[in-house]
């Protein structure tokens, strides 16, 4: 049986203010916490699980981890999702540093991105198409928001997800070639790109700031077709990755 503070501090865990208090975060579902136990162990502080997803992973559950068991009732009770997945694990932040980041092939930095399932769509592309670092402006949402996890699926933990200061940051890149995601610049299609380079994606209505728009060495546009006013930041991201990385 799950104590009633337990229940109380995982759900706490759903608001920003807890989990950087606390150090970690939620993440739902059988095949998230199983690419976990896969990949990355270590960062598993404790599994909530029915009796049956516990008995069909038993050769599979790594031994530090502390695992308990739940009935569905007690699960739904813990869960933010609306048809609760047989497992919740309770997992670490990573704290990198700014200071430590290397630029390595694309790195993708956002302004400002404000929607939890954009932000999980562009980590999912940056996985996709092997961008290793992300550099989020320090009001873009929160990664590791319950919203954000799930769209980012079991790719949150694979890039590297830095947030800092936009202007500081570039600023100390002078040599660095900045790619800016516009509406009034060349053609994807038709650019030429530079590695290790920057890609910069802006707030999903306002775009870019100037003074981010300003350390661009170049302004790039996926050409539009139809009549949609813009695409959102997600979708821009995964086609704009698409023509850097063919």
């Amino acid at each position: 049986m799950i104590a009633k503070a337990e229940v109380k501090y995982i759900q706490s865990l759903a608001h920003k203010k807890f989990r950087e208090e606390e150090g970690l975060f939620v993440v739902e579902g059988v095949k998230m916490v199983e690419a976990l136990m896969e990949e990355k162990p270590a960062v598993i502080k404790k599994i909530f699980a029915i009796e049956a997803w516990i008995r069909q992973h038993a050769s599979s559950l790594p031994p530090a981890i502390d695992v308990q068991v739940l009935e569905d009732f007690e699960l739904n009770k813990i869960s933010s999702l609306q048809t609760p997945n047989e497992v919740l694990a309770l997992v670490q932040i990573p704290q990198p540093t700014i200071s430590g980041f290397v630029p390595k092939g694309i790195t993708v930095v956002l302004d400002q991105v404000q929607d939890p399932g954009n932000l999980g769509t562009i980590i999912r592309s940056c996985d996709w198409f092997g961008v290793e670092n992300i550099i989020c402006s320090n009001d873009t949402v929160d990664a590791y928001n319950p919203k954000v996890v799930q769209s980012a699926k079991g790719s949150l933990l694979r890039p590297t997800i830095y947030y800092t200061a936009l202007e500081e940051f570039l600023s100390q890149m002078p040599d660095m070639p900045v790619y800016a995601a516009v509406l009034d610049g060349e053609s994807i299609g038709q650019a030429a790109f530079e590695m290790p380079c920057m890609l910069l994606i802006g707030n999903e209505s306002k775009g870019l700031s100037s003074a981010l728009r300003a350390f661009a060495t170049k302004a790039i546009t996926i050409p539009r077709k139809g009549k949609a006013e813009s695409l959102n930041a997600g979708v821009a991201t995964a086609v704009i990755l698409s023509a850097m990385t063919h």
